[in-house]
């Protein structure tokens, strides 16, 4: 049994997919006007672990990832410049090479961070001709109206606005502070279709039954989503920033279109916060995984560190953490070097606790204590115990079967062998040179129960 969190809810449910053993998932992605940060990585982290999770479980998944690459404005009340045109003249490029530029480095980046390929990697840019189809159903049905600069979907129209957010209408009116637009009839209304304005060139711009312009933010993921899922689909994943206003927005325009529910579970891990602020491009206090990477980090290491807390928690990122985690690590990876090769069976008892952990509501923290107490259980075979640790890798991601065993050049293992040759002898000044001359050549000892392992130093 799997119970998932669910943000329409507000309450854990048991997770039942509209087909059986089938899974449609949707994952809002960047918008790629900059480089994708570490609070990204820690959102796309827990998407992952969440698809990995039902895999695990036995469902196949189908994955669609968008990527938005026009029409995300600099302000969510419709006003402000789109995000891609700023950013293109800022870096005086070309709007679409900006996107491609960093749409290139999200792609490196999820591999680095050993997240599953989504079935479906889908543009906003390739889809206008549905984003237009769609609006297009929203105007004949009485939901969206036509203006001097755009097309807007009349949010009085649709009375369970606000259900996902709590946002009502009514709420939203009594601590109204949004800029007026002259254009809406209501200023909680939002854009479908932006018109370019006169005397304006924009880069991107297409044409449309109502004028030259570009689709609004929200309007893409229905469009999208609902092309490649279906008009309902299972699992909805975001950012917590993502509830209000996009994803509240996406079910009103595409309940209202369909006449249907637009998505039965919602998935919004909790912000990714330094120093106590919710790190973010806008508030520019970003770190990047190649920012991670000059402090001698890797992204696996930064995986394994989101593994150690739950995606409803707010997450504070320090380095000190990020040190702690990537010790643990290695000391996973030493751990699982050690044991014998071999065929091994899944231990039974172990892997219950580990589905245990991940079916409830994907409780990380509690898989990793399960994980550890694997490693210090000597009761167990070590064939076994290495096809556990592979086996509940599955999930966790961290390439345990991936390690290499570093080659040890032939004057460290002699130099090695003599040190625990004299320290049989208990002659431990003669034996300390040794170390000390390891050392020097850029290696280290360490002394453990099983016999001393060589390392490299990093």
């Amino acid at each position: 049994m799997i119970k998932l969190y669910n943000t329409l809810s507000r309450k854990k449910e048991i997770f039942k997919p509209i087909k059986d053993k089938k899974v449609g998932m949707y994952t809002c992605g960047p918008t790629v006007y900059d480089y994708d940060h570490l609070g990204h990585a820690w959102t796309y982290t827990q998407a992952d672990l969440l698809r990995r999770m039902l895999e695990y479980n036995g469902y196949k998944i189908k994955q669609v990832l968008n990527i938005t690459d026009v029409g995300h404005l600099t302000d969510d009340s419709d006003s402000g410049e789109d995000k891609m045109e700023k950013s293109a003249k800022e870096k005086k490029k070309n709007v679409f090479e900006i996107a491609d530029y960093y749409i290139k480095i999200y792609l490196e980046n999820r591999k680095k961070l050993n997240l599953e390929e989504p079935e479906i990697i889908c543009r906003a840019t390739n889809h206008i001709k549905e984003m237009i189809d769609l609006i297009k159903i929203l105007i004949k049905k009485g939901y969206a109206y036509e203006t001097e600069d755009g097309i807007y979907f009349e949010v009085k129209k649709f009375p369970f606005y606000g259900k996902l957010s709590g946002n009502t209408l009514k709420k939203l009116k009594a601590g109204a502070r949004i800029e007026i637009n002259p254009y809406k009839k209501s200023p909680f209304d939002f854009a479908l279709w932006k018109l370019t304005p006169k005397g304006v060139k924009r880069q991107m711009e297409w044409d449309s039954p109502w004028g030259k312009g570009f689709p609004g933010w929200h309007i893409e993921c229905s469009a999208m989503s609902m092309k490649y899922l279906g008009k309902t689909f299972d699992i909805h994943t975001g950012g917590e920033d993502n509830i209000f206003p996009h994803h509240e927005s996406e079910i009103a325009q595409s309940e209202a279109a369909t006449g249907k529910k637009f998505v039965n579970y919602w998935f919004h891990p909790r912000f990714l916060k330094i120093n106590g602020q919710k790190m973010s491009k806008s508030l520019k206090n970003f770190l990047t995984l190649s920012d991670i990477e000059k402090e001698g980090f890797s992204a696996i290491d930064l995986r394994y560190l989101f593994l150690t807390s739950h995606y409803k928690s707010p997450f504070n990122f320090t380095f000190k953490k990020l040190k702690n985690a990537q010790i643990s690590l290695n000391k996973i990876y030493e751990n699982f070097s050690l044991l014998k090769e071999g065929k091994g069976e899944i231990d039974k008892k172990y892997k219950k606790e580990f589905l245990n952990a991940i079916n409830d509501d994907l409780n990380m923290p509690k898989a990793i204590s399960v994980l550890w107490k694997l490693i210090k259980d000597k009761k167990i075979k070590e064939e076994n115990k290495r096809a556990t640790l592979i086996d509940f890798d599955k999930v966790l991601g961290l390439n345990i079967e991936k390690i290499e065993k570093e080659i040890i050049p032939p004057l460290i293992e002699d130099l090695a062998y003599q040190r625990e040759k004299l320290r049989k002898e208990k002659k431990w000044e003669e034996a300390d040179k040794l170390r000390k001359e390891i050392e020097k050549n850029g290696y280290r000892i360490d002394d453990t129960k099983k016999g001393p392992i060589i390392k490299k130093i990093k």
